[in-house]
């Protein structure tokens, strides 16, 4: 089963960096969670560690993101669409498909290499139609603890590129300890 990412609309005060007054903002964060109730859980939770007071979850709905691809040194996430190409043999006809990717990059041209590292290993052609700044804040993705979120999701990828059979034997939402990810990455 892969991964079902939430996106969840957190109201709480905050600190105006350029005036110093407090004010309500509504933010958007994905959670990578089993259902809508965990995806409240796990927000709430993550939500405890970053704000002081009181804050409101005010919406709760499923992203449609394919992947998730964090980078290091970057501080924003994009929202890439990539068309896939493929023939239809028994029409006789092109079809393409849509998918959309989180990267996270610093501008648009960084966002555009990261989508084309993200795809180098897709075998079919594809085209990248736009790229657009998300509006999502962070992202907390599932993992046991044991390493931190972006080391865990950056070796699951590096393992899916080169193991894609072996894949399908990991936990669900990446449940799986760092003596799992050795025995795999052998």
């Amino acid at each position: 089963m892969s991964a079902t990412w939430y996106e969840c609309k957190v109201k709480f005060r905050k600190v105006d960096e350029t005036t110093g007054a407090q004010k309500v903002t509504t933010e958007p964060y994905l959670v990578d969670a089993l259902s809508y109730t965990e995806a409240e859980s796990r927000i709430t939770q993550e939500m405890m560690s970053y704000v002081s007071e009181e804050f409101k979850i005010t919406n709760i709905k499923v992203a449609n993101y394919s992947e998730i691809h964090p980078f290091e040194n970057t501080d924003r996430w994009f929202r890439s669409k990539v068309a896939l190409t493929a023939y239809d043999e028994e029409s006789g006809k092109e079809r393409k498909t849509n998918l959309y990717l989180l990267i996270q990059a610093n501008d648009v041209r960084e966002a555009f290499d990261n989508t084309m590292v993200a795809m180098k290993n897709t075998m079919g052609d594809f085209s990248i139609p736009a790229i657009s700044e998300s509006p999502i804040m962070d992202v907390f993705p599932y993992f046991s603890g044991e390493e931190d979120g972006l080391e865990q999701i950056e070796k699951f990828n590096a393992l899916k590129a080169s193991k894609p059979e072996s894949v399908t034997e990991i936990i669900d939402h990446m449940e799986f300890d760092a003596e799992v990810l050795e025995e795999y990455q052998e």
